[in-house]
């Protein structure tokens, strides 16, 4: 009986929560497309809407993403970020300028160039992916070890381009280096909304399978599962989630370390089922309420990924060498 009451109880609390999170994120919502206003709406709503709508969709992406790596590897202190992909991002985007101009960088269709990143970051990943998990699970710390080590590869590439670029050249690399969550194009956001929402779908079809993914290699094996095989496709879903948030606004670190953060603070249980929503509610109203917080309320012109930098950069320094993740 008491287990029962402890599992209704469980269960109020997540009802309470996520039905608090929905609220708060529809609120910030409705602030930040409504808040000063005045004056011709549709304009208004014209540059508002989009902003609004990629920033739910990178924080959905990359929120996830880092739970789905997180569960794999049992580290709460690891990110996708770790596999090189904002390394490889900065790596394609100086290859272009270095090889085209920056002339013929600014006039590239967008649409196509999203898509040509995403599946360039996402092939390479799952080419890794591949080639490493065929080893056995046994590899996975030497999978995160060769991304970072090809992290470091990309990242010299690109500042050896960098340096024989022209200063015009360069300073188109550099404004496309860093995360634009205040200038996100809204042609794309129909390609990311889509991709993103087939992802969350497949993750929330794999839900109870990450759940006992959770527990280990071999107490998953002992259950049933097929590791390897679950293993491919929680990767594949993180590359073609990170792959499709760093394609439509940059490179973006830790953000999602502050959002698995806060919602293994707060969630009363650790299933799947209740991380995943708990995630994407989580991720919106701390990407969308921080833009709201530093462009409305305190009217400062710098942007949110440098806070949510400093901010993570101090919380992985908490985790890594205060808190045993």
């Amino acid at each position: 009986m008491r287990s029962w009451n402890t599992q209704g109880g469980q269960h109020r609390h997540l009802c309470w929560l996520l039905v608090a999170l929905s609220l708060a994120t529809v609120l910030a919502s409705a602030l930040y497309l409504f808040q000063g206003a005045n004056g011709n709406l549709p304009f208004i709503m014209a540059f508002r809407l989009p902003t609004l709508l990629g920033l739910l969709i990178t924080a959905s992406a990359i929120g996830v993403s880092t739970l789905l790596f997180q569960t794999l590897s049992g580290n709460r202190i690891l990110t996708p970020s770790l596999m090189g992909f904002d390394s490889l991002y900065i790596l394609i985007q100086t290859s272009v300028v270095f090889f085209l101009g920056s002339s013929h960088y600014v006039t590239l269709p967008v649409p196509a160039k999203f898509l040509a990143e995403l599946g360039i970051m996402t092939v390479l990943a799952l080419a890794l992916f591949s080639t490493l998990l065929k080893r056995g699970q046994s590899d996975f710390s030497r999978l995160i070890l060769t991304g970072i080590i090809v992290g470091v590869l990309f990242r010299s590439l690109s500042g050896f381009m960098a340096r024989v670029l022209a200063p015009n050249d360069y300073a188109v690399v550099q404004s496309a280096s860093f995360a634009r969550f205040g200038n996100i194009d809204a042609s794309l956001l129909g390609y990311a909304g889509v991709t993103v929402i087939v992802a969350l779908w497949l993750t929330w079809l794999l839900r109870r399978k990450l759940d006992v993914m959770a527990l280990g290699r071999d107490l998953a094996i002992g259950l049933g599962v097929d590791h390897d095989k679950g293993a491919f496709q929680i990767l594949a879903l993180t590359a073609v989630l990170v792959a499709t948030a760093t394609a439509l606004v940059g490179p973006v670190v830790f953000l999602g370390l502050l959002i698995s953060s806060l919602v293994y603070a707060i969630s009363p249980d650790h299933r799947h089922a209740a991380l995943v929503p708990l995630t994407i509610l989580t991720g919106m109203l701390v990407l969308l309420g921080g833009q709201l917080i530093l462009e409305r309320l305190l009217h400062m012109q710098i942007t949110i990924s440098i806070v949510i930098e400093l901010l993570g950069g101090l919380l992985f320094l908490y985790l890594l060498l205060v808190k045993r993740p």
